[in-house]
Order: C-alpha cells, then structure tokens, then sequence
C-alpha cells in the first residue's frame, strides 16, 4: 500500500483551543491506524519546522520507553511540533518528567497525558529477572512494585511471556497512579476535565496501540 497523500497541519493555537482530551486520543488511535495500514500522512519536516519555529502547540505529552522499537511519532503519524515526548526506560515517571508534563499541560495546553507501556520491555524483562548492574538496578527497583501487584501464572522471568507483558501493563497503571499522587496541578487539571491522563500499550507484532482499562 502506497503512501497516503494528505497535506496536514494542526499544530496552531486555534486548533488546540478547540481540541478535548478524547479528541485527541482519537487523533493519536487514527493516526496508528494510518501508521499500521502504512498510510501515513505526507509531510515536509523542513516546512514543519519552519511553520512551528517560533510557537509550538502540541495536543499531548507521550511518555514512552527508550526502546529503539517505540519510536513514538511515528507509530502515532504525527509531525514535528505535535507531540511532546519524554522517554525513559520501563516508562517510568520521575520529577523532571512530572515537570515536563505539568509545562506541557498547564502552560502549553497540551490535552492529553499518554504513559506508553510496549510488548518485550527490556527494561521490564530486566526487573523480572532481578538484574542488578550499577544505576540500573536503583531504575529496575522502581519497576518491581509491578511484579507484586500482577497475577502471573508460572515463573516470573523473560523468559515468560506472558508475565513481562502483564507487568509492563501494570506498571503503566502505576506510573500513571504515582503522576496523579505527585502533582496536584496534573491532578487539578484532570478532575476539572481539562486534561485526560491515559495509559496505552503498543504491540510489536501488529504495530497497534490499545488504550489500557485502568
């Protein structure tokens, strides 16, 4: 299936303004519907550039895994200046993060907080498997709360499946329960509707991203 030509700009004040939270998740799910039917919008990432150079109006802050495997815009088909993204291993939360989406929401007016959890986390395969390897063990420590609250059926391992899996998708669910904790600007911003905080998991198999039940 060829490219799908379609010339296409949101990022502007106006178009943010009128945008709501669901709209934008719905925006993030067609535009993997593009990616995983390899439609994807033809853009000018130089012209994109040029149009957001001096103001950017991204609709949501994605906080995804290092893995080389998530790359974020692309599976979502959004361009230069739609997404703020912030990336650390297992996805984890931390107050520099924190910071950056409370920026993003509250003084951009970003409408959506994604947490995206992947098949075959690394990071996730790790802590099931107790690695402790100089500043990663103190980063896998704060993934192991996932591995106590996750029903696994067998051995707890990498090898499993199944078990990293699950654990990855409850420890989206953390993350996302820690970011509500922490910041009551977030918290604020959520409960008056003003912003959506969601978790979502993305299959490497299918390439799709499913919105998490929390």
């Amino acid at each position: 299936m060829g490219v799908f030509l379609y010339f296409y700009k949101m990022n502007d004040k106006k178009s943010l303004v009128f945008m709501t939270p669901d709209s934008v998740v719905q925006e993030l799910l067609d535009g993997n519907l593009r990616f995983v039917r390899n439609q994807r919008i033809n853009r000018n990432p130089l012209k994109e550039i040029e149009n957001c150079a001096k103001n950017q109006y991204p609709f949501a802050i994605v906080l995804g895994c290092v893995d080389s495997r998530v790359p974020i815009e692309i599976l979502f088909d959004q361009g230069v200046g739609d997404l703020f993204v912030t990336r650390i291993a297992g996805n984890i939360e931390n107050n520099d993060i924190i910071a950056s989406m409370e920026y993003a929401c509250e003084v951009v007016g970003s409408k959506l907080i994604m947490v995206l959890g992947h098949e075959n986390c690394g990071a996730v395969s790790a802590a099931c498997d107790d690695i402790k390897i100089g500043y990663i063990t103190d980063l896998l420590a704060r993934i192991k709360p996932a591995i106590a609250k996750t029903p696994i059926k067998g051995k707890v391992s990498s090898n499993n499946k199944k078990c990293v899996d699950d654990v990855a998708k409850t420890n989206v669910a953390l993350t996302i329960a820690r970011i509500r904790e922490k910041s009551t600007i977030l918290n604020n911003l959520e409960k008056k509707g003003t912003i959506k905080i969601v978790g979502a998991f993305f299959s490497m198999a299918t390439g799709k991203v499913k919105i998490l039940e929390l």
